[in-house]
């Protein structure tokens, strides 16, 4: 299966952007659970494997959460890769939404 990959500085440090993150989780199975099946994540410290398929297209990855970068790869369909730029652009958008303290975005790095 072909791989998503991206990163995204932060400042937060480690604890307060797991803690975020886990928050965004949480919210993203209650606003979307209806669209996704097959949901699941697990955490182990600060690294969280998840998976889920979305209109029939299993996605599986890890999210690495170290104290300056969140990491963050993911295995998708074949039939997903036409949209992996808007994949990555979307999801850039949200964790740097998510990891921003008061002052300024960071950038994540799409590869």
């Amino acid at each position: 299966m072909p791989r998503v990959t991206l990163e995204s500085p932060h400042s937060l440090g480690q604890e307060e952007a797991t803690r975020r993150l886990k928050e965004k989780f949480s919210f993203v199975k209650d606003a979307y659970g209806d669209k996704l099946t097959d949901l699941h994540e697990q955490w182990s410290g600060n690294t969280l494997t998840f998976g889920f398929k979305a209109a029939g297209m299993k996605v599986a990855g890890t999210v690495t959460v170290g104290q300056s970068q969140v990491s963050l790869e993911a295995k998708v369909p074949l039939a997903a890769m036409m949209f992996k730029g808007m994949i990555q652009k979307k999801v850039s958008e949200q964790l740097g939404d998510l990891l921003t303290p008061a002052g300024g975005p960071p950038s994540p790095k799409c590869r």
